[in-house]
């Protein structure tokens, strides 16, 4: 694919360390919800420095968005993205991914794992569609929770939070636990979406085994 040129329309924070960056849509661009590009920076310096990113916007909005979280300690293009400005350029290139929606199911995401939900709970929002899934969202705390308020008026009481360094009421606290799998999952055998840290990742996948999960119905990033 020719990588694409386009400009950021508008750059905002919506948690401290979470960046929400819309930009222009190139004419005929495709992708399905939950998919990502690999992107750069347009600057000198930048621009074969590749990072994948998921679109969180819906594939027939007229722009593009991508929220990523940022991690100025590495000094690496989520920080220089900091600097970012309206006008400035991004570099897109082929649209990938795994994640697909494939009917309903429970989605677990750990921190910036959430992404690729985020297009897919808008996308079935548009179609009436969020009834019978759930999302488990595992976080360090309440203040890193990616568009908490969205997704509690999406999903109301199947939206849950689990918070593993603060304690606070009205939210899980500690780890994902098979404990905490069989209170709040009533039906292992429907589709099971997974997104987070490798370890994490591995986590659950482990303590899924041990619920007689059918991993044929495990969706997760394959890179």
């Amino acid at each position: 694919m020719t990588p694409y040129y386009v400009k950021i329309r508008s750059i905002r924070h919506v948690t401290h360390d979470v960046l929400q960056i819309e930009m222009e849509k190139p004419d005929n661009f495709i992708f399905i919800p939950g998919q990502a590009s690999e992107v750069a920076i347009n600057k000198e310096g930048w621009e074969n420095k590749r990072r994948p990113f998921t679109f969180t916007c819906l594939p027939q909005d007229d722009y593009l968005q991508f929220t990523i979280k940022t991690y100025p300690s590495h000094k690496g293009v989520t920080n220089e993205l900091l600097n970012l400005r309206k006008n400035d350029e991004l570099i897109l290139n082929d649209v990938f991914g795994t994640i697909i929606y494939n009917g309903e199911g429970v989605f677990i995401a750990g921190g910036a794992g959430v992404t690729p939900f985020i297009s897919i709970f808008r996308d079935l929002k548009s179609k009436n569609k969020v009834s019978g899934n759930m999302l488990i969202f595992a976080n360090k705390t309440k203040d890193d929770i990616i568009l908490k308020d969205e997704f509690t008026t999406m999903l109301g009481k199947n939206f849950i939070n689990i918070l593993s360094d603060e304690d606070v009421a009205g939210f899980a606290h500690g780890h994902i636990s098979t404990e905490f799998l069989k209170d709040n999952v009533k039906d292992f055998s429907k589709n099971i979406y997974l997104c987070g840290p490798p370890p994490m990742e591995e986590a659950v996948e482990k303590l899924l085994t041990g619920l007689q999960f059918d991993k044929t119905r495990l969706i997760k990033e394959v890179f």
